[in-house]
């Protein structure tokens, strides 16, 4: 518990009317959770506006108003606070309620399209090798030390956030490493946490939806990199431009990794195959259990943290060889005739480019790579078109598949990847919306040696259709029809 003028210290405020030394047992931003002298905070958000609940959360007892408009009414005994943003209020009270945790740890934030949940998770499987007490913020689980707690979204809210950095403090634990997506950081989500580091993999298309253009998409990734202090080090992919837009105007100390330019950490694959990859990293070499350019990328993001951490150059990679990335991220299954299915969370054009590419460099060339894809419902539709043409120009056959419809209508959303394939591709694309018959499929026309690729959804263990989750997990179809048709 903590008084409302404690609470407001680091926030601008603009107006008060009322008390501020009262006692706050609780912050809610969500009406549904008001209680007896809680502090409500109306944001603005995608779906509704807190400032349209104010007078439900006062009939449920709360005791003060944090808001970016004064209601015209003001109730007795109720303290009211106008701010300039409501959800930038709502992540520094959150931060000051929680007892300030992120500045009791060791705080990396990872950026970019591709790459976060990769990235984060070997980094804290890593910091679990070295004997440390750990937390991971991440789209597949959040985690104290070995405790896991489901995710919902990339980065929790910033209510959640601070909640979970206190557990972690709490748990003894020295470091965690978060996912920061774009709505996070647009959203102020992580606004007035102290971070150690923050790392930016890479920028492509993706988002649109929620930020309209490009720009506004690469201006979120940037404001982590402008918001944090002079304390932190900003550690940047070389080979992405967008790695040094990044870097203009931050505070903190500047590192960059590359496979292709110079750099603080350089990497270079030298051999490779689909259980891993032979790796040499500042002069180092070890066999990685990861395949791929990027899953190279997110090594070297992971060494160059790690180093600056204060960790040891040559145990970072002696423990770093050991580990596997995270759940459906190239997750390889076999088939008893050696077809080789591959299960990856590719949903971006860039993401999906890059693991067919993989698969090409690997492949010997006397085998079918099939590719089964689809795209989100009720997200950014621009890459539907560009997703399916990719799939045709990397795959000798493609099958359109559902992946999380959501709320549209799934056949709607083929029709748009469709406009993608030019009619030379036409005779190897079949189109099944229903994605285990689309897997099923897939199987029935492989033969030993294939490669089939079942891309989009990765660890996710539903596929959520007109607001229902239905359990469905890619991998475990994939092994399933393996057996049936004991391929």
């Amino acid at each position: 518990m903590l008084d409302l003028k404690t609470l407001l210290k680091n926030v601008e405020v603009l107006q008060v009317a009322g008390e501020l030394d009262i006692d706050v047992q609780s912050i809610c931003f969500d009406s549904r959770k008001a209680a007896p002298y809680a502090l409500f905070i109306a944001v603005r958000g995608t779906q509704a506006d807190g400032h349209q609940f104010i007078g439900d959360v006062i009939e449920k007892g709360v005791c003060a108003i944090v808001c970016e408009e004064l209601p015209q009414a003001l109730v007795e005994d109720i303290t009211y606070v106008k701010v300039k943003d409501t959800s930038a209020a709502l992540a520094l009270m959150a931060s000051k309620f929680y007892g300030e945790p992120s500045k009791e740890l060791e705080l990396v934030a990872v950026t970019g399209t591709n790459g976060k949940t990769s990235v984060a998770t070997l980094l804290y499987k890593l910091f679990r090798e070295f004997g440390h007490n750990v937390g991971l913020l991440s789209t597949v689980n959040n985690v104290i030390n070995d405790e896991i707690i489901p995710s919902t979204h990339t980065t929790p809210d910033a209510l959640a956030i601070n909640e979970l950095l206190a557990k972690m403090v709490d748990a003894g634990c020295s470091h965690c490493f978060m996912e920061a997506s774009s709505h996070a950081i647009h959203q102020n989500r992580i606004k007035g946490l102290e971070f150690a580091g923050v790392v930016f993999t890479n920028l492509t298309h993706d988002h649109l939806d929620y930020h309209k253009t490009f720009d506004n998409y690469l201006k979120a990734k940037k404001q982590l990199f402008d918001e944090v202090n002079d304390t932190a080090f900003a550690l940047t992919n070389k080979d992405d431009k967008n790695g040094a837009v990044m870097l203009q105007n931050t505070s903190a100390t500047r590192y960059s990794y590359s496979l292709q330019s110079m750099s603080d950490f350089k990497g270079k694959i030298l051999e490779a195959d689909f259980s891993g990859m032979l790796l040499d990293i500042d002069g180092e070499q070890a066999w990685f259990k990861v395949v791929g350019n990027f899953n190279a990328y997110n090594l070297l993001a992971v060494y160059g943290a790690a180093f600056l951490l204060g960790k040891d150059k040559h145990e970072i990679i002696t423990h770093l060889s050991k580990l596997t990335s995270a759940k459906g991220r190239f997750d390889t299954v076999y088939s008893e005739n050696r077809i080789t299915g591959i299960v990856d969370y590719a949903h971006t054009p860039d993401a999906l480019k890059n693991v067919l590419e993989t698969i090409k460099e690997i492949r010997t060339g006397n085998e079918q790579v099939i590719t089964i894809v689809g795209c989100g419902g009720n997200r950014d539709a621009a890459k539907r078109p560009v997703m399916a043409e990719i799939a045709c120009e990397l795959s000798d056959k493609i099958i359109l598949t559902s992946d999380n419809p959501r709320y549209e209508n799934p056949e709607a959303i083929l029709d748009e990847m469709q406009k993608g394939i030019s009619p030379v591709h036409f005779k190897k694309v079949l189109r099944i919306s229903d994605r285990k018959e689309a897997i099923k499929t897939a199987v029935s026309l492989s033969s030993k040696g294939d490669i089939i690729l079942v891309a989009g959804k990765g660890h996710e263990t539903y596929q959520e259709i007109q607001g229902v989750k239905h359990p469905f997990d890619d991998k475990e179809i994939l092994q399933q029809t393996f057996q049936l048709f004991n391929k």
